[in-house]
């Protein structure tokens, strides 16, 4: 792959082959930002993972980077009110199902309810592609609407491991504070743990890499302060 000139001012200004504690990670990704505009800083873990093995499962970070989300609720009419009280900027059944079936992706994050599901699957062509779909494993197919809005508004996320078995995360930006960026990738590092198969051999983790949108990857040193 190709880089840029500052790309590669940036990487000469540390030992890329070198791995950090998280903390002193966090400074040289921020330190190595050169982008006009507020980077996203991402964690890449890589795993051991057999065949037939796979890693997924969401969490709310602790401290939160992104701007409100847009929730679609499809529910029954029923438990529109609960759904809107809670939070959801649109909740319906049909009307709902309709108008994204006409293209309409005014939201950030679709729930349903588990009644829905047989409808709302026929919406999977257009919402699928774009990682909306309701899924139980994500916590967006539930009768508990309202707990559910209520962690998705705080900022809770899906993450997976890729079929290389790399799990990529944004965890904050680099105008944050150094501390709150570290919190928040030692919590994708400590949930990717928690979720490690029991038939899992070798070492789970391979590598832990943080970067900005724009610069060089920085190895993190994941096994200091576990």
């Amino acid at each position: 792959m190709k880089h840029g000139k500052n790309y590669k001012n940036a990487l000469a200004k540390y030992d890329s082959a070198a791995s950090y504690e998280l903390p002193k990670a966090v400074d040289i990704v921020k330190e190595l930002k050169y982008a006009k505009f507020d980077e996203t800083v991402e964690v890449h873990v890589s795993l051991t993972l057999g065949k037939g093995q796979s890693v997924r499962d969401t969490l709310v970070l602790p401290h939160q980077f992104k701007g409100e989300k847009k929730v679609l609720v499809f529910c029954t009419d029923d438990r529109v009110k609960e759904a809107l009280d809670a939070g959801a900027a649109y909740a319906g059944s049909t009307e709902y199902i309709e108008k994204v079936k006409g293209g309409w992706l005014d939201f950030d994050i679709a729930v349903a309810t588990p009644d829905m599901m047989k409808d709302v699957g026929r919406l999977g062509m257009v919402l699928g592609r774009r990682g909306l779909m309701p899924n139980p494993k994500t916590g967006t197919v539930t009768t508990d609407i309202a707990s559910a809005i209520n962690e998705l508004k705080k900022g809770r996320v899906e993450f997976r491991a890729d079929k290389g078995g790399v799990v990529h995360l944004p965890v904050g930006k680099v105008s944050m504070d150094s501390a709150k960026i570290a919190e928040n990738v030692q919590a994708l590092i400590n949930e990717t743990m928690r979720k490690k198969p029991a038939d899992a051999k070798g070492d789970y983790i391979r590598s832990v890499s943080i970067s900005s949108t724009m610069g060089p990857g920085v190895w993190v040193d994941y096994k200091v302060g576990e």
